[in-house]
């Protein structure tokens, strides 16, 4: 772990962290992150679309750059302009949409334009981000495996706090959180291991590697907790207020 006084940045995962099942901000965890944003950089990093995370990062008044897409967007806080994105290639793209679509499984996909549920009607291939939703962790298991064999791909399952599922999140390889905390570090003029990460979930796996300082949720999978340096309590117990209050600002 760094030094204490040395970090320079605070990265949130948003689902099962930062909001619950409510898809709301509880006022404990309003509070604190605001008084954390008062002494460094914040971002939201989430699988998420830019829609929902700018919603978030604007209800926090955040004005550091955000990340969406599971690493492979980043955009401007007040704006929304993109600021750095990788997409997946149109045939990968296609292949992903085209598999789900057979197979009946509802998915989101992120383009430059906005967001697309129906496989009839994306006009352009040029997706940033494809998510497997709604399945069982078995049916994510079989997804996630059909498709590891594309080592164009970046897979990885991830928990949706707000019904109880999975995810498959799909992205170029090499794209994922850790990615998006390596450019985040460039803008920022600083370093991955002067920031501190939180997270519930296997895509967070890479987010609280890549950081100085990392915290798991009370209800993250074993593998988040055993990388941790701090765990914290629950979403529903308003965890991210404790770890913020306790265990971060005293290193500040």
């Amino acid at each position: 772990m760094p030094a204490k006084n040395t970090y320079t940045a605070l990265l949130l995962d948003l689902d099962g962290t930062l909001i619950g099942r409510d898809e709301r901000i509880a006022a404990p965890v309003g509070r604190a992150v605001s008084a954390v944003s008062a002494r460094l950089s914040v971002s939201i990093v989430t699988g998420r679309e830019p829609a929902d995370v700018l919603r978030f990062a604007r209800q926090l008044r955040l004005t550091a750059p955000q990340v969406s897409d599971n690493g492979a967007l980043i955009l401007e806080a007040a704006s929304g302009r993109p600021l750095w994105s990788i997409p997946l290639r149109p045939e990968d793209a296609r292949q992903i949409v085209t598999r789900l679509d057979e197979q009946g499984v509802d998915f989101i996909a992120t383009h430059p334009g906005g967001t697309v549920h129906d496989a009839a009607k994306v006009s352009d291939w040029n997706l940033t981000r494809v998510s497997a939703l709604d399945l069982t962790e078995t049916r994510a298991d079989e997804v996630a495996a059909h498709f590891r064999t594309n080592l164009n791909l970046h897979v990885v399952k991830a928990s949706l706090p707000y019904n109880g599922l999975w995810a498959v999140d799909f992205t170029r390889v090499g794209v994922n959180k850790a990615t998006a905390v390596r450019e985040l570090a460039r803008m920022l003029g600083t370093k991955p291991e002067m920031m501190i990460a939180v997270g519930d979930s296997y895509n967070d796996l890479v987010l609280l590697e890549a950081c100085g300082l990392r915290i798991a949720m009370g209800h993250a999978p074993d593998e988040l907790k055993a990388i941790a340096h701090h765990i914290a309590p629950t979403v529903d117990q308003d965890g991210l207020a404790a770890a913020i209050e306790e265990f971060v600002l005293p290193r500040l």
